[in-house]
This record gives structure tokens, C-alpha cells and sequence, in this order.
């Protein structure tokens, strides 16, 4: 009887062994196919989704992300490797209060003054921008993924983070913009456009029909770049990195203005705005003591009044079936304290 215990004993275990083996053989498309059901939020992903607002395409505003997500609008993705989190948004949808612009994009809760400062990273890559738009408009084609937003005065942008890419071309361009704290109104406002990868702003076509040139060093749609945006004692530094591509860093200061008389406007702005707005300048202390927050995801640049984009009566599932949409992924982002450098 010991000896026949002992063997049922043996049989035992070997089936154990054999359903543990058996279990853990499973294929990585299992494996990855229950990873995906357990990673379901945004705030799953990128974890600091509790120091954020976020405005979508549609209108839907909510003040608190953990465990939020909107089908076509903010939610995750698996490209067969990570998790990335979506922001969607429609050429034409419900817009804030001070843009014409769709935007599914997170905004920062706290708030600071460039003397303070704060920090905001992503690495992302962008999926899709509008197909349609006049060509000799700067902002068309073209997609907002990083700001600073001032919350007073004139409630201008001391950065927006840029990626464009015209519909004929493999390449697109990855470039930032400082617009100025205008002195007096704000009629005169406008943007100073530096290039990372490809072109910046001022390059467009020479009529609503016809592309430029293809950049030579550009960044494709789907392939992934990184941004560092780091204000510290006032002054804004920036650093992109992309593999493949020469790592690009920027300082500009936030709080002493390079644009104070007429002579300091450069001559990119003359070719962008003189035939269509008046050209002011900017007050000395540019955004010192002024109240600033980081914003991330999809600021989408086309509508239908200033790029002539397809809209569909702003009929959103018009809008996807027909390329009138930004589309950006992020898979890593921090926000916290600024470092010193």
C-alpha cells in the first residue's frame, strides 16, 4: 500500500507540473491580449493624470482623469510592443472660449509665474493631422502636442510645441513657437517660430494648392520624438530628442523680452503677419510675475474659418472616416518642479 501511495503521490505532482508548464506556455499574443484588458485608463499608463483637467474635442470638460476614458477621444492603445495613451480630436467640433481650435489635451491643475517655473516631458509620436487645408496658411496640416499657457493679461502662449506635415509628404516638421506679451492691446500679437527638425512656421506654399519642398531631415507620422520643457529663475529651456535624428536644445528667457522696439521684430514675422495683421511689440518683462500652466496632447491647428480644412458640417464621424483629425500617442510624460541645469 506505501508503495502504490507513493506512486499515485508521484502521478500527482507530475500533472501538477504539467498544468503549470502548460500555463505558463501561453503565446504572447494571450499574454498580450490580457495585459491590454488589465491596461485600460490613460491614468494606467501615464500615472500623473491627477494633476490635470482635460477639454476634449466634443466639449467634455472633467476636472478629475484617474479611471476616465472616452471612446474616440481619450483612451489607450497597444501597437504590439507598449501602451500609448490617445488624444483625438476633430478639424470641427466644441472648441474653448478663447480658440477657434479643437483640442483633446490635458490641462495643468496648478499654476506658476516663470520665476518659479515647472517642468513637463513627453515622448510621443503623432498619427495623424488634417489631410486638407490651404496650403499657404501656416497653420494648417499642422498639430499643437506641448504648451505654456499664461492665465492672465492677454492669456497669450509663451510656447506652443508644434508637428506638421504636408499631404504629399513622407516627412513632416517639428518646430516651437514664443508668442509675445503684447504691449498695450493685443491686436498686434504674433508668433516667433524656431525649427527642431524640418521647417518651422513661416514655411508654406506659394498658394492654397502647392506644397513646398519635402524637409530633407524630417520626423514621419508614427515616428516617436521626446520633448523636455524646463523653466527655472525665468528662463525656458528646451530640449528635443529623436533616434535617428540630432538632439536640438533651446534657451529663451520669459521674463526679459528680445522684442521691445520695431527694429527687434525679426523678418519672419514681417513675411507671416505683415499683410494681414498689424506687427506690435512686446513689454519689456515679457511674462515675469505672470500666472503660466503646462498643457499636453492634441491642440489640432486646421478648422474650417483660417485653413480652409474639411469640416463635414462638423460632423465628427465624418471628420475620422475622412482624415479631418489630429491624432497624438504619448507613452511617457512627467510634470513636477523645475531642475536646475
Amino acid at each position: 500500500m506505501k508503495k502504490i501511495s507513493g506512486i499515485s503521490i508521484l502521478f500527482l505532482i507530475c500533472v501538477a507540473c504539467k498544468e503549470k508548464i502548460t500555463k505558463s506556455s501561453e503565446t504572447p499574443q494571450q499574454i498580450t491580449s490580457k495585459t491590454k484588458e488589465i491596461i485600460e485608463y490613460p491614468s494606467d499608463v501615464i500615472p500623473f493624470m491627477d494633476k490635470w483637467t482635460i477639454l476634449l474635442g466634443d466639449g467634455t470638460y472633467k476636472n478629475e482623469i484617474i479611471n476616465y476614458k472616452k471612446e474616440n477621444f481619450f483612451y489607450v492603445e497597444h501597437d504590439g510592443q507598449e501602451h500609448w495613451v490617445v488624444y483625438k480630436t476633430p478639424n470641427s467640433g466644441i472648441t474653448s472660449k478663447t480658440s477657434s481650435n479643437t483640442r483633446t489635451e490635458l490641462g495643468e491643475k496648478a499654476h506658476w509665474v516663470p520665476e518659479t517655473g515647472g517642468r513637463l516631458t513627453g515622448t510621443l509620436k503623432v498619427q495623424q493631422v488634417s489631410t486638407t487645408g490651404n496650403a499657404d496658411v501656416a497653420s494648417s496640416y499642422s498639430v499643437v502636442v506641448g504648451q505654456i499657457h499664461s492665465d492672465e493679461g492677454h492669456e497669450n502662449e509663451p510656447l506652443k510645441i508644434y508637428y506638421k506635415k504636408f499631404p504629399n509628404h513622407t516627412k513632416g516638421s517639428v518646430f516651437w513657437n514664443y508668442e509675445i506679451n503684447t504691449e498695450g492691446d493685443n491686436s498686434g500679437r504674433w508668433d516667433y517660430s524656431t525649427v527642431v527638425w524640418g521647417y518651422d512656421f513661416s514655411v508654406v506654399g506659394s498658394d492654397p494648392a502647392t506644397y513646398p519642398k519635402e524637409p530633407k531631415d524630417g520626423i514621419a507620422l508614427g515616428e516617436v520624438f521626446s520633448y523636455e520643457i524646463n523653466v527655472h529663475n525665468g528662463l525656458m529651456s528646451l530640449t528635443f530628442t529623436s533616434e535617428g535624428h540630432e538632439s536640438k536644445t533651446f534657451t529663451k528667457s520669459l521674463i526679459e523680452s528680445d522684442f521691445t522696439t520695431p527694429s527687434k521684430i525679426p523678418q519672419q514675422i514681417v513675411k507671416v503677419y505683415g499683410s494681414r495683421r498689424p506687427i506690435g511689440v512686446e513689454r519689456a518683462n515679457a511674462y515675469a510675475g505672470e500666472l503660466n500652466y503646462f498643457k499636453q496632447g492634441a491642440y489640432n491647428q486646421a478648422n474650417g474659418e483660417t485653413t480652409k480644412s474639411a469640416t463635414y458640417a462638423g460632423d465628427i464621424e465624418k471628420q475620422y472616416a475622412n482624415g479631418s483629425y489630429a491624432e497624438v500617442w504619448f507613452k511617457e510624460a512627467t510634470l513636477g518642479k523645475s531642475i536646475v541645469d
